[in-house]
């Protein structure tokens, strides 16, 4: 379920049943790739993988929060890798899980990083801030579509031709600053 639903957007906008809700629907989907990932969630990256014919492990250069028995949505890994797996062992710095394999593999990085996401905690759509913020940004996506020149305003009032830049969160960050994951402001 998206952040910012369709008939919300839809009275924002004003635009009344001019528009299908399909085409609205992109740009609450869009809103959602942009604010979800800057959101506090289990969520690690996998550096490294290694698999036997029995288990697969991934490494992590941090400490992560994972236990024996969590179940696991693996992303991004190869496909030996990927999938709802159960962890069966832990360290501080991997996780290993079951797999079929028709070889064994050593050690190799991750590039990009894999993505292991555990279970959810919270449902951001209960959250009346981030449904805001998720709603000012598909407005804003939503505009930039539909007059592509009009651009921005930058934050000393002048006009700005970048109205889907870095200022795109940055308007919406007082709103989300409770629910930023810290590693989503590096960079």
């Amino acid at each position: 379920m998206s952040l910012c639903t369709v008939a919300e957007l839809r009275a924002a906008l004003g635009v009344g049943t001019l528009y299908p809700d399909a085409t609205l629907q992109e740009s609450c989907d869009a809103a959602d790739a942009v604010l979800i990932p800057m959101l506090w969630a289990k969520k690690f990256f996998p550096v490294a993988h290694s698999k036997t014919t029995t288990s697969a492990t991934l490494y992590f250069d941090e400490l992560h929060t994972f236990n024996v028995g969590d179940s696991v949505v693996i992303t991004n890994c190869g496909t030996a890798w990927n999938g709802t797996k159960t962890i069966t062992l832990v360290t501080d710095y991997s996780i290993t899980y079951t797999i079929t394999a028709a070889s064994a593999t050593d050690k190799n990085a991750l590039t990009p990083f894999g993505i292991v996401t555990g279970d959810t905690t919270t449902d951001w759509t209960l959250d009346s801030a981030i449904q805001e913020a998720a709603l000012m940004i598909a407005v804003d996506i939503w505009q930039a579509r539909q007059t592509t020149s009009s651009g921005g305003v930058a934050v000393d009032f002048q006009p700005s031709p970048w109205k889907m830049g870095n200022s795109l969160l940055a308007k919406v960050r007082g709103l989300i600053a409770h629910a930023l994951d810290p590693r989503s402001m590096l960079g």
